[in-house]
């Protein structure tokens, strides 16, 4: 059963955050972060977004302030003007914007939507999904997937490491054609950004990665002539590149200033690692160009300008898909109740037909025959479904209104729980406090038969 828990969401994102705020808020793995929020008092599920850009968590409690008590606790390291909150809502609503790619850092980038998959299987190994997240996630991938078939949101750069390419070939006269470039790291971050500087006519592609056979296969996929080394084979390459692009998962900086600092060769280097590749002192080379994530805004200011039009198709499909997000909430919520209720009824009704067959065979002297027993249990199931008819409209309509107070209500009234401590058959009280004769009326109904 859905239950009657709301979502509430915090987040520690590109948008306004620094990477350093990020890095902070950043769990040790999504898993760990999701089983840790289901420790906290009465919360019912919970899902963990984390990635080099964002770090968004979602949890479903009987209240908000219930769930917002439990996030503080996990974002309780970052400073608090990083911490965005939000309300049941408008955390449903972003988490579509996520995985449409509006809330990326290059709008429309392809990456974000299989992050969210990768979360989602996270969350629910983790018995962190359960029913309201279980729609909201499924709804927000559903999302992601229209708006990159049905719109151009996705068109030209498609993720940060094209985005560093761009970067990179601003900062060089004459761009990237000719070029060797290292890449540092073999994850999808530095496959793409291998791809977009082979695309960008890079004559050679050095790919450095702790496994080197993961390094070989991101080479093996290019066209431009490549290497594969390991991460100790950095201080004997890095001064061949003219361009390098750090995108590794490593907790401490895996490029030094002294990695850099060979001779007097211009070099651009873009740090795509959260927490940072890149050691903070190698800007301070004067041959030696750093940029970060945080520097990546005026590539990606250029493509949302592009995206524009593109964006507001998304933003029409997420207007679409939000209203019906909640319509479902609403009709999961009133057939909940409404199932409740028929059972309640059911249990009533089955204690009410056998009393009164008990009684009937006991007035007759035997058993009723089977077209007795289905004319009394017919009478019985005309008598709920008439009964039930008007409160199962007026739930369905409570629904559509957003009458909670009346759905959860109905709810308590009719909880299936309620069955074992129901109380005996009331005609089983009515018989024990009417006189003999009086009770016996009833044996005339005995005289029922198959005509």
């Amino acid at each position: 059963m859905m239950g009657a828990g709301v979502v509430t969401s915090a987040r520690v994102t590109h948008d306004g955050a620094c990477v350093d705020d990020i890095a902070d808020a950043s769990p040790e793995s999504q898993s760990a972060a999701v089983a840790t929020l289901l420790t906290r008092p009465e919360i019912e599920e919970a899902f963990v977004l984390s990635t080099c850009n964002r770090v968004e968590a979602y949890v479903v409690a009987p209240d908000a302030a219930v769930g917002q008590a439990a996030l503080e606790d996990v974002f309780e390291v970052v400073d608090d003007d990083a911490v965005y909150w939000a309300d049941h809502d408008e955390s449903l609503r972003h988490l579509l914007r996520v995985a449409a790619g509006l809330e990326s850092v290059v709008v429309g980038e392809d990456q974000i939507i299989g992050q969210v998959r990768r979360a989602y299987e996270d969350a629910r190994r983790s018995g962190g999904i359960g029913p309201m997240l279980e729609t909201a996630v499924t709804k927000a991938i559903h999302v992601g997937e229209r708006a990159r078939t049905e719109t151009a949101i996705n068109e030209g750069i498609v993720s940060l490491g094209s985005a560093a390419t761009a970067l990179a070939a601003d900062d060089i006269d004459g761009g990237l054609e000719g070029t060797t470039a290292l890449v540092v790291g073999a994850g999808e971050m530095g496959r793409l950004a291998a791809r977009s500087l082979d695309d960008a006519g890079a004559n050679e592609v050095i790919v450095a990665n702790r496994t080197v056979s993961h390094a070989d296969h991101v080479v093996s996929e290019l066209a431009a002539d490549g290497d594969a080394v390991g991460l100790e084979a950095i201080d004997t390459i890095v001064s061949r590149a003219e361009v390098v692009v750090a995108a590794t998962g490593s907790i401490d900086p895996v490029l030094e200033a002294g990695h850099l600092d060979a001779d007097d060769r211009e070099q651009v280097v873009v740090d795509l690692g959260q927490p940072r590749d890149v050691c903070p002192t190698a800007a301070s080379l004067p041959s030696v160009t750093v940029y970060d994530l945080d520097d990546l805004e005026s590539v990606t200011e250029r493509t949302r300008e592009q995206r524009a039009d593109a964006a507001a198709d998304v933003e029409a499909i997420i207007d679409e898909e939000f209203v019906l997000l909640l319509d479902q909430y609403k009709r999961t919520r009133a057939d909940e109740v409404i199932a409740a209720m028929y059972e309640s009824a059911e249990r009533v009704k089955q204690r009410e037909v056998e009393t009164a067959i008990s009684r009937l065979e006991a007035n007759q002297g035997g058993e009723l025959t089977d077209g007795q027993r289905e004319i009394v249990e017919s009478m019985a199931d005309a008598l709920v479904s008439q009964l039930l008819a008007p409160p199962t409209k007026s739930l369905r309509e409570a629904a559509a209104e957003d009458d909670w107070g009346t759905i959860n209500t109905a709810l308590q009234l009719f909880d299936p729980e309620f069955g074992p401590e129901s109380p005996v058959s009331a005609l089983e009280s009515e018989s024990k406090s009417k006189p003999e004769s009086e009770s016996e009326s009833v044996s005339s109904f005995g005289a029922v038969d198959d005509d």
